[in-house]
């Protein structure tokens, strides 16, 4: 076979993307990269991130645990591939004719659901930009929708990690909530109301003024719903971007005061 490898990039990661590296074993019949990260992926969502092992995938593929190593080099390879194999859903390409705000929208919320659906990808440490196909097609359709906006390319950039993280950190937070209630002697207490509530008793008004006046106006028992909140603070940074897309387009040139300090 070809070698059309890219120095430096595990073969596993050349390999969804289609490239011809040279094996330096011979494959295992009826095993293949796709089947390996599909078992891993529906081990992680049927039990958890901890039942991921290259022995417990071999042995639910009915391989030996050697014979994956032929495909993934390392476990940290094949949950790279398992984020990427998730991701698959949000690499359809944005409405053009949507707006950039409308198709920014529907970009985030499609990673909302991406992480809600398989909330074990955010146990997976983040060690640095993506580099598998999924991932890279995430990124791509996210600055494809602020491809005409005038910002700079990397504004666009910035944008999309921010929009990123700020998926990430709504999700690990509504994931914690619900967590910490579900631990022995809390089982009965679910969602924000009874966060609400608790709080409500553990942190006295005379000292927590500002945020008892948030218990009492009944926010938390009025949002017991996991993704409440993340389209008010989704829509404000989309203000905040539209705002920078209005600068660029009245002084392409202007600085922001980020970049003129």
């Amino acid at each position: 076979m070809q070698d059309d490898g890219v120095v430096g990039l595990p073969a596993s990661f050349q390999a969804a993307w289609g490239r011809k590296v040279r094996p330096t074993k011979g494959p295992r019949p009826g095993l293949s990269l796709e089947r390996v990260v599909e078992a891993a992926v529906q081990l992680a969502s049927s039990h958890s991130l901890d039942a991921v092992s290259m022995s417990r995938v071999a042995s639910d593929l009915g391989a030996s645990t050697m014979s994956l190593y032929r495909y993934v080099a390392s476990k940290d390879e094949l949950l790279e591939l398992m984020i990427d194999a998730v991701y698959a859903p949000v690499v359809s390409v944005p409405d053009s004719d949507a707006g950039w705000r409308a198709q920014l929208s529907t970009w985030a919320w499609s990673n909302l659901r991406v992480l809600r659906k398989h909330p074990w990808v955010l146990r997976i440490p983040v060690h640095g930009y993506p580099m598998t196909p999924n991932q890279i097609g995430v990124m791509e359709n996210g600055l494809r929708a602020l491809w005409d906006t005038g910002l700079a390319e990397s504004e666009k950039l910035s944008v999309i990690m921010l929009l990123t993280s700020l998926v990430r950190i709504h999700v690990t937070l509504g994931g914690a909530v619900t967590d910490a209630f579900s631990e022995e002697g809390l089982s009965e207490v679910r969602g924000t109301a009874a966060y609400g509530s608790i709080l409500a008793q553990l942190a006295p008004a005379a000292s927590f003024p500002a945020l008892h006046a948030v218990i009492e106006a009944g926010v938390f028992d009025e949002q017991d719903h996991p993704d409440f909140g993340f389209e008010f603070v989704l829509e404000r940074v989309l203000d905040g971007v539209e705002a920078l897309v209005l600068l660029r387009a009245v002084n392409p040139a202007a600085t922001t005061p980020a970049s003129a300090s």
